[in-house]
């Protein structure tokens, strides 16, 4: 399966790294390019397929920082090393700048710099600098460091800035402050494009995912059926045992707890749309019942998502199954009826995601066959017979038009990405 690296860049920086990186078919590069940093924001939102995100601008990272914690998908940023920073003072001492003392320049880590004026003789009081990664409790403000840059530009301290921001080499030039943005290297771009490949395989070979399930009988009747529906009810749980390779063990007459790996994880994430076990219980006898089934790392993760996957059950009368990935994600309810405004839906896809007729009768029939079960650009592509790029155009128009919406992801292979979850939204 291709790892997916987003890139997030300017269009020059892209083009760059597109020209110097050979990466090989294991891997794919995904490109959102931007002109502002203000932009990164929303190109997240559409990068939600990926493995890894890469920044070619620190400060650029460093403002979505907040979303991408909550994302939890690993990120990494050129950061503005030593390498970068000599680049530059050499440039400026070679175009017409020889002094590099009176100067101010903002980076992502003064740690490096300092290095840098230790090895050139140059008293770090005669550079004045802004480190931004200081300033972890909140995103860096780009208003702030112009203000420094102008402050000391207007008492006559500095004769030029130098800065690792693009948007602040722009912004200073319009008011007339010379400026000039820091070179990055080559071997910085190839280097962060490398990190990011070792680290997705470094995860792919620690990932191991457990699976827990917590299975309650909501309302046993006191009839003369009690114990037959019960017998039943524990065969049918012995049998999903066996073909799932799990431990299941009881708490109590109506609550049971199941443990897995491999097999559990392999049948759960191939029927999100019909859970066979669920059906079963509900042919076989006539109790309701709740499962809640949660994904985690260790066996104490996964507990706790499968009772908060059982707690959402319970708030309906009827049974119901949840599942809670490892990223406290809610999917479900899986199996239940659902009603289509085909009309409504129609019009939606016409109108908002711009499809054609043919694709707006594809995609109705996809969603009427599923049973509006959430889907993934995969199902999408396997429906249609299309392919997988041909797909994701297809839910890329569909998300722009907000006629789907992310509301979960599923994990088909044991050590492979996650795939987003889609549902209409209309």
């Amino acid at each position: 399966m291709t790892i997916k690296i987003a890139v997030f860049g300017r269009s020059e920086l892209i083009n760059r790294m597109q020209n110097i990186i050979n990466i090989s078919d294991e891997f794919e590069i995904l490109a959102f390019k931007y002109s502002k940093i203000r932009e990164v924001t929303h190109l997240l939102n559409h990068a939600f397929t990926c493995d890894v995100y890469v920044f070619l601008e620190p400060f650029a990272y460093l403002t979505v920082k907040s979303e991408l914690d909550k994302k939890r998908v690993p990120s990494l940023y050129i950061s503005v090393d030593e390498y970068m920073i000599l680049t530059s003072f050499y440039q400026l001492r070679f175009s017409n700048k020889p002094k590099l003392n009176r100067l101010s320049i903002d980076v992502s880590n003064e740690t490096h710099l300092n290095e840098v004026l230790n090895e050139l003789h140059i008293h770090e009081n005669e550079i004045y600098t802004y480190s931004y990664n200081t300033l972890n409790k909140e995103p860096p403000s780009i208003q702030d460091i112009f203000n420094f840059h102008q402050e000391l530009w207007e008492k006559g301290k500095i004769d030029m800035v130098l800065t690792s921001i693009k948007d602040m080499e722009q912004k200073l030039q319009t008011i007339g402050i010379p400026v000039r943005s820091m070179h990055i290297p080559q071997s910085n771009i190839t280097e962060v494009i490398e990190q990011a490949k070792s680290i997705i395989l470094l995860n792919k070979n620690k990932s191991a995912q457990i699976v827990a399930g917590h299975i309650s009988i909501k309302h046993i009747k006191e009839d003369t059926y009690k114990q037959q529906a019960i017998d039943h009810f524990h065969r049918v749980l012995q049998e999903f045992s066996k073909k799932t390779h799990t431990s299941i063990l009881s708490l109590k007459e109506n609550h049971f707890i199941l443990f897995g790996t491999r097999g559990i994880l392999d049948h759960i994430t191939n029927h999100y749309r019909d859970l066979p076990l669920l059906k079963q219980i509900k042919e076989f006898t006539s109790l309701e019942v709740d499962i809640g089934f949660g994904f985690g790392l260790t066996a104490k993760q996964a507990e706790a998502n499968a009772l908060i996957a059982l707690d959402k059950c319970r708030e309906s009368e009827i049974g119901h199954c949840y599942i809670v990935n490892d990223q406290q994600e809610i999917i479900g309810p899986i199996g239940v009826e659902k009603q289509i405004d085909a009309s409504e839906l129609y019009q939606a896809l016409i109108h908002k995601a711009r499809l054609n007729n043919d694709l707006s009768y594809n995609f109705i029939e996809f969603i009427t066959t599923r049973n509006n079960e959430p889907f993934s650009s995969h199902d999408i592509a396997t429906f249609y017979q299309v392919t997988k790029r041909s797909a994701e155009r297809t839910v890329n128009k569909l998300l722009t038009g907000e006629v789907i919406k992310v509301v979960g992801e599923e994990k088909p292979y044991l050590q492979g990405r996650p795939r987003k979850l889609f549902q209409i939204n209309v």
